[in-house]
């Protein structure tokens, strides 16, 4: 089984999420990023996993324009779709249902929440601004749940 992973990380958590899920995965599997390569061609692949990380409640515009525009094809696949993001629980949830349009959710074989990370030192001037007046966070912190990923790619290769 071909097995095509796209996502869009920006300080690295999807990144780190994607690599994992490839190590994990059954089969062939190939991994593209959207910042370097945004338009993908999915249709010889039997399955599609998705991912980004979520910055200020919302999935990078990259990957919503990539289920936008690949909508149809998405939905004769097996699908897999995930998150990076430090909220937890219910709002946790809020943000995945946000990131993702209702079709490709209802379709998704599989969902993952994988936590996330606050790296300081990939932080621009105004992101660590920001993080620290909104997040109070002065350092790096990590919410990284890789048993997550792990569930995703077993739950994902049955």
């Amino acid at each position: 089984m071909k097995t095509i992973i796209v996502y869009r990380s920006r300080h690295g958590c999807a990144e780190k999420s994607a690599r994992l899920l490839e190590e994990q995965m059954k089969g062939d599997i190939v991994v593209f990023n959207l910042k370097d390569k945004p338009k993908i061609d999915i249709e010889g692949a039997d399955a599609v996993i998705i991912g980004g990380s979520i910055h200020t409640g919302k999935i990078q515009g990259t990957v919503k324009k990539f289920c936008r525009d690949n909508l149809a094809l998405l939905l004769q696949k097996k699908l897999g779709l995930y998150i990076c993001c430090m909220e937890e629980g219910e709002k946790a949830q809020e943000e995945f249902e946000t990131a993702y349009p209702e079709d490709l959710r209802s379709h998704a074989f599989v969902t993952g929440i994988f936590g996330g990370e606050f790296d300081i030192e990939k932080m621009n001037f105004v992101e660590r601004l920001i993080i620290k007046k909104v997040a109070k966070v002065t350092s790096s912190v990590s919410k990284f749940k890789k048993e997550a990923v792990s569930k995703f790619a077993q739950d994902f290769n049955a």
